[in-house]
């Protein structure tokens, strides 16, 4: 829960607890005396009406800094007595613009765009990415045909993949679409066609050859930017088959490639799921950071590949619906992106 300053008699807050308005200054000293604390951390017990998401991507673009000094670090410890100062800039005008990104569409008519996402790719403006994202891209591609459609920020947009997860997303282009798409998601196929599969690369073998993750998640109680499995949770479910296992340098089980559906859409669900059953995703630092130590088990050239990797290894290989139009039911198959694919080579050539 966040607290006023009032709740923390160690720093001090030149400003009140309300909103923050456009363009406004915030200016903060930590105590006298204590401990030092990462600088988000701090900000984020401090100032109630911004999340820490939001504080951290301010630190990054450079609206806060210490004196005179910015510090573009969100994990800058600030000491005793250091004066912060955070500037929050206006606001961006919540409409975006068209933006000339290349996307790899498979297929497209009157209603529906499906296209493979490439890795790096954020799906809609958010906090630290207003521009560059999917929603700029498709609305320079279609133009006001998306307009209005699922609100100002996600126009077209039914279901998301995170930034470095690649695979398969489908678009509506009109509002007909849009609510067709909308209902078949938030059925998560338990009547109708709607099927999503992805291919997850993950750290150890299971112990069975399939199984189903149903675990509750709901938003992380201390890391405001990070999902874990919680009583308090939504349901989630994911269905997982064991496609293939892989040895490291000595020869035993280290790794395994999983086929993943699910049966709910929630934040991270597979990455939270795979991670609370033992095996989280190769390359996932937010969700198997504990398993960095594994690397070193591979094979030199499978070592080069995982630590090079620089994203979770998740790809969106399936995707079936029913066409909000004609009612055809319609799949689509994505192979595995190059740096993935590379990836299982180099597993599969171990030891």
């Amino acid at each position: 829960m966040q607290r006023s300053s009032s709740d923390h008699p160690e720093t001090g807050t030149d400003t009140g607890p309300g909103p923050a308005e456009a363009g406004d200054r915030r200016s903060i000293t930590a105590a006298a005396s204590g401990k030092s604390q990462r600088l988000d951390r701090l900000l984020a017990e401090q100032i109630n009406d911004l999340s820490r998401t939001r504080l951290k991507a301010l630190i990054l673009a450079g609206h806060v800094s210490l004196g005179d000094t910015v510090v573009r670090d969100p994990a800058y410890q600030v000491k005793a007595g250091e004066a912060i100062t955070i500037e929050v800039p206006p606001a961006v005008d919540p409409e975006p613009v068209g933006e000339n990104i290349p996307l790899d569409i498979v297929y497209e008519d009157d209603d529906i765009i499906v296209l493979d996402k490439q890795r790096g790719l954020v799906v809609h403006p958010a906090a630290g990415h207003e521009n560059g994202t999917l929603v700029n891209a498709l609305i320079a591609h279609c133009g006001a045909s998306l307009s209005g459609i699922g609100g100002v920020k996600r126009p077209g947009i039914v279901h998301r993949l995170d930034k470095d997860t690649t695979g398969l997303m489908v678009i509506a282009k009109n509002d007909h679409a849009h609510q067709s798409l909308t209902a078949q998601f938030a059925d998560h196929g338990r009547t109708g066609e709607l099927r999503r599969g992805y291919l997850a690369f993950v750290w150890g073998v299971p112990a069975r050859p399939r199984g189903t993750i149903d675990q509750p998640i709901d938003r992380h109680p201390f890391a405001r930017e990070k999902m874990a499995v919680r009583a308090s949770g939504r349901q989630a479910i994911t269905h997982w088959e064991m496609l293939e296992s892989f040895a490291g340098r000595d020869g035993k089980p280290l790794a395994a490639l999983l086929a993943c559906q699910l049966e709910t859409g929630r934040t991270h669900q597979i990455r939270v799921h795979l991670s609370h059953a033992g095996h989280p995703l190769i390359g996932d630092d937010v969700y198997g950071s504990g398993f960095r130590t594994k690397v070193n088990q591979l094979a030199e050239p499978a070592k080069i590949a995982v630590t090079t990797l620089g994203r979770q290894a998740l790809h969106a290989y399936l995707l079936q619906i029913e066409h909000p139009t004609t009612g055809e039911v319609l799949e689509w198959q994505s192979e595995l992106p190059e740096d993935l694919a590379h990836l299982q080579a180099l597993l599969r050539a171990a030891p």
